[in-house]
């Protein structure tokens, strides 16, 4: 037979107030004599509370839930490892949804997470719900934001340098005497990630003492099929590139296909260099040259930065942190391996 919080409270002669009180370490308001009586009669009768009534009597369920873009893309499932790692070690369970970039859906998803009375949210935001952020703001409502900016509000987030990582992979290849790149990137309206690597595309040029030319910008969809579209008329053009900077893993293998079916060879005819470091990227043939992201401590940082918001009594300012990316060294950009 179940023992419950009843038959705790009867054996010890006390109220059910006072035996939730000494459960939860409120042992203010109890004698030593009470408390050490209702302790024994736990032991006793071996009594553990449900965690789930235990959760909802405090208004909490010890339940976070994930909302990311694109569960298709494998830097996700490192940063899932870190936020489910993390929510492991401080008594959390972990809910994911893939939202695969439709606002529509961010916004249901999000609404049935808080229906569902989740403590808090990650979320990896698409770029048509600011409405909906700033009224999850307002209300106070635990909230860490991933990856992606929103840009002018003040919310929590965890971001990587996305500036630095194109800067990285621009230094490398004029190092290596490429001098003529072109940056692949999807239509970075609104998505803070690809506006930065962009950017920092730009920037990076610059700052070396070369122009960049609307012709060094290939700008795709983001649907399957139209980056190896793209890239195969782009150099049917005949341009005079001699590097590529793909801005998203996914989208280097549909590169490589399409330069594959354009009988150019990598590194020979055009040096590559992909962004996020994958499992794998060292086993293509040539292995390739990756901007890694640190998505392990992305996810890890994240949780442990809303846990700390939902467990905090008093509100205090947005923390924000942006992680720095490196470059790994292989074969495709040319210059020979230095990383395995």
């Amino acid at each position: 037979m179940k023992v419950t919080i009843d038959d705790v409270a009867r054996l010890a002669g006390v109220s059910k107030t006072t035996v939730s009180r000494i459960l939860n370490g409120n042992y203010s308001q109890a004698t030593e004599e009470t408390k050490d009586k209702v302790l024994k009669v736990i032991s006793e009768l071996n009594y553990r509370p449900n965690p789930m009534a235990r959760g909802l009597k405090q208004m909490r369920t010890n339940i976070i839930g994930i909302v990311l873009s694109n569960l298709s893309n494998p830097f996700w499932s490192r940063v899932l490892e870190g936020v489910e790692d993390t929510c492991r070690q401080s008594g959390y369970s972990l809910m994911v949804c893939n939202s695969s970039e439709d606002s529509g859906r961010e916004a249901e998803l999000i609404e049935g997470l808080q229906l569902r009375q989740v403590d808090g949210i990650i979320v990896n935001p698409t770029v048509n719900n600011r409405e909906l952020f700033e009224e999850i703001v307002k209300k106070k409502y635990p909230l860490i934001v991933i990856n992606r900016r929103i840009e002018g509000l003040e919310v929590d987030d965890v971001v990587m340098d996305n500036k630095r990582g194109a800067w990285l992979a621009v230094d490398h290849l004029v190092g290596a005497g490429r001098r003529k790149p072109v940056c692949v990137v999807y239509r970075p309206e609104g998505v803070s990630t690809w506006q930065d690597r962009l950017l920092g595309f730009e920037e990076a040029m610059s700052e070396k003492g070369l122009g960049v030319t609307e012709q060094q910008i290939l700008r795709v969809d983001n649907a399957t099929g139209k980056v190896k579209a793209a890239v195969i008329a782009y150099f049917k053009g005949k341009p005079d590139a001699d590097a590529i900077f793909s801005t998203n893993n996914m989208m280097t293998l549909e590169i490589l296909e399409g330069l594959k079916e354009l009988g150019l060879r990598v590194p020979e005819d055009i040096a590559l260099i992909g962004y996020d470091e994958t499992i794998w990227a060292k086993h293509l043939n040539p292995p390739l040259t990756t901007v890694r992201q640190p998505a392990y401590e992305m996810g890890k940082i994240a949780a442990k930065n809303l846990i700390q918001k939902i467990s905090s009594k008093t509100a205090r300012k947005p923390k924000h942190v942006v992680l720095e990316p490196d470059l790994i060294i292989r074969s495709s950009s040319g210059t020979g391996s230095t990383s395995s």
